[in-house]
C-alpha cells in the first residue's frame, strides 16, 4: 500500500480536491443551469427539476451496494471510475435534446453520484485513517469553499460559453477527480477484520435503536438542509429585507458553516461526538423558531443564519463521524449506505414539500415551524442513538 499517500494529511488534502471536484461539478451547479435550459429547450422549470429529485432518489437507492463495495474492496473504483464517469455524464448533458434523455441523464447521474461523492468517500476515510474524526473535519472545512468556488465559476462559464460549453468545462474538472483518485488509492485495500471480531452483519446492525436513531438524524436535518436552502431567497424576500441584505444573509452561510468547522478542528483529539452531536441538535430547531420569531431586520435574521450555519457545518462531521462511533467500523460502507438510503425521500421532496405548506399557509411562517419540529425530530433521534451506545458500551 502507499502509505505516503494515505497518511491521514493526505487523505485530507487527496479526499477534500477530489470532494470538491465533485460536488462542484455534479451537484452545486445545478440550479444556474435551469434558467438558460428553460430559454433555449422550453421545458418547464418543475420538469428540469424533477430529473434532480429523481437522480438524488436513485442515489439513495444504490448507497448500500456502493457502500458494501467500498467495505470489501476500497474505494479507488468507485471515487475513480465513478468520477469519470461523472464526467461522462456531464458530456451527455451538455448534447442533450430531448426531455426524457434528460431524466435518462439524472438517471445515470444518480448512481454517479452514489459512486464518487460523499458516502464512499468517508467510507475510505474510516477505513484508512488513523484518526477518523479528525481526518473528516480537516476534509469538511475545505470542502466547505465548493460552493464559493463554483457557483461563480459556473456563472462565468455559462455566460461565457453558454450552458453547454460550461458543461464540457465541468466535465474536464470532473474526469481530474476521478484520475485523483485512481491514482491516490493504487494499492490501497481496507485493513482486514480484527481478530476474533464476529462478522458484521448489516441486518444485526439494523436491529440497533443507535441505526434508527442515526437515520432519523439524517432525515429530518436532509429535510430540513434542502428544503430551507431551496426557498431561503424568497423566504427571506417574504421578511421585507432589501435585496442586499437577502444576497448577503444567504451568502454568509458558507463562511459561518467553515468556521464552525475550523473550530472543530483546532480542538482535534478534545472533540467529542456526542457534545458536537448535541450542540448541532440544539441549534438547528433553535434557529428555525429564532427566524420564525425575530424581527424583519438585518442583524436579527443574521442570528438566525450563524445558527443555522454551525449546525449545518457540524453536521457534515456527524453524519460522517457518527455511524463510525456509535455502530462501529466494521461494515461502515453498508451502514452509511443504509442511512443514505433511508434518508433519500426527505432529502429528495423536500423542496415540494415546504412549497405546499407556504401554499397553504399563504407565508412561509407554517413551513418555517414545521422545520422547527422535525429538528427536534433529529435531536430525538441522536438522543435515541446516545442511549443505544451507552448500553452497548454497558
Amino acid at each position: 500500500m502507499p502509505i505516503a499517500r494515505t497518511s491521514d494529511r493526505a487523505l485530507i488534502f487527496g479526499i477534500a480536491i477530489n470532494q470538491v471536484l465533485g460536488w462542484g461539478t455534479l451537484f452545486v451547479p445545478f440550479t444556474l443551469f435551469i434558467e438558460p435550459m428553460e430559454r433555449e429547450l422550453g421545458w418547464a422549470r418543475a420538469s428540469i427539476s424533477g430529473a434532480l429529485t429523481l437522480g438524488l432518489l436513485l442515489s439513495g437507492l444504490a448507497a448500500v451496494h456502493v457502500g458494501r463495495f467500498v467495505d470489501r474492496n476500497g474505494g479507488r473504483l468507485p471515487l475513480g471510475l465513478g468520477g469519470i464517469a461523472g464526467a461522462l455524464v456531464l458530456v451527455a448533458w451538455a448534447l442533450v435534446e430531448s426531455l426524457w434523455a434528460f431524466y435518462a441523464i439524472w438517471l445515470a447521474m444518480g448512481l454517479v453520484q452514489a459512486t464518487a461523492l460523499w458516502a464512499p468517500a468517508m467510507a475510505v476515510v474510516v477505513s484508512l485513517a488513523k484518526q477518523p474524526m479528525r481526518v473528516i473535519t480537516g476534509i469538511t472545512f475545505i470542502t466547505g469553499f465548493t460552493a464559493t468556488i463554483f457557483i461563480p465559476l459556473a456563472e462565468a462559464l455559462i455566460q461565457s460559453f453558454g450552458w453547454r460549453g460550461a458543461l464540457w468545462v465541468l466535465a474536464g474538472i470532473q474526469c481530474c477527480a476521478g484520475l485523483l483518485a485512481l491514482w491516490q488509492f493504487q494499492g490501497a485495500r481496507p485493513p482486514p477484520p480484527r481478530a476474533g471480531a464476529a462478522p458484521f452483519t448489516l441486518r444485526a446492525t439494523l436491529r440497533r435503536p443507535a441505526f434508527w436513531g442515526l437515520a432519523l438524524v439524517l432525515s429530518a436535518h436532509s429535510f430540513v438542509g434542502v428544503g430551507l436552502a431551496a426557498h431561503l431567497v424568497p423566504l427571506l424576500r417574504e421578511r421585507g429585507l432589501d435585496e442586499i441584505s437577502v444576497i448577503w444573509l444567504a451568502a454568509l452561510h458558507g463562511p459561518f458553516q467553515v468556521a464552525a468547522r475550523g473550530c472543530l478542528f483546532a480542538l482535534g483529539p478534545r472533540a467529542r461526538m456526542a457534545v458536537v452531536g448535541l450542540i448541532c441538535m440544539v441549534l438547528m430547531p433553535a434557529a428555525m423558531v429564532w427566524l420564525a420569531l425575530a424581527p424583519s431586520t438585518f442583524g436579527w435574521i443574521l442570528v438566525f443564519t450563524m445558527g443555522w450555519a454551525v449546525a449545518d457545518g457540524l453536521m457534515s462531521i456527524v453524519r460522517a463521524g457518527a455511524p463510525a462511533e456509535f455502530l462501529g467500523r466494521e461494515g461502515y460502507g453498508a451502514v452509511t449506505g443504509a442511512l443514505a438510503m433511508a434518508s433519500a425521500p426527505m432529502r429528495a421532496f423536500a423542496p415540494l414539500v415546504v412549497a405546499l405548506a407556504w401554499q397553504w399557509g399563504e407565508s412561509y411562517t407554517p413551513a418555517v415551524w414545521m422545520l422547527a419540529v422535525v429538528g427536534l425530530l433529529a435531536l430525538l433521534g441522536f438522543v435515541m442513538a446516545l442511549l443505544d451506545r451507552g448500553r452497548a458500551a454497558g
